[in-house]
């Protein structure tokens, strides 16, 4: 299975907002990568969508969902938090032939064991419960 892992897009600084962070929205520029993201995964037959609660990251995949007319599902398992386990296990039993998933930097980590930068995709292999990184693609300016 083909897997898209995104970083959510730029959401401002962490410290400069009020409130509870879980509602961060994207900024200017964010919203630029998340309207970009559409073009970016085009060439790839993205059959379902699925993100962390987390404003920023539903926002992130929103002109997406919206383009391809795939739900968007929010989903615990990418929220900030959350282990390697927990994104296989959302995964398992799935039959989906590409699915998007938009999380954050601490999960891309557990993940990948490297980072990527905000609005960034990792195009990955999911094989035997193994993510095997394929290409890494440039984020939408």
């Amino acid at each position: 299975m083909i897997v898209l892992l995104v970083r959510h897009a730029r959401a401002g600084k962490r410290w400069d907002w009020e409130g509870d962070d879980r509602l961060r929205p994207l900024d200017k520029k964010g919203r630029r990568q998340a309207r970009g993201l559409v073009e970016l995964l085009d060439a790839y037959p993205v059959d379902r969508i699925l993100s962390s609660p987390y404003v920023r990251c539903v926002q992130s995949v929103e002109p997406l969902s919206e383009a391809l007319g795939i739900r968007l599902e929010q989903s615990i398992e990418l929220a900030e938090g959350q282990e390697r386990a927990d994104v296989l296990r959302l995964l398992e039993g799935s039959d989906a032939g590409c699915p998007v998933l938009c999380t954050h930097g601490d999960v891309v980590v557990e993940v990948l064991g490297e980072v990527l930068r905000k609005g960034e995709t990792q195009v990955l292999e999911l094989e035997d419960g193994i993510f095997k990184p394929r290409e890494r693609l440039p984020r939408p300016s």
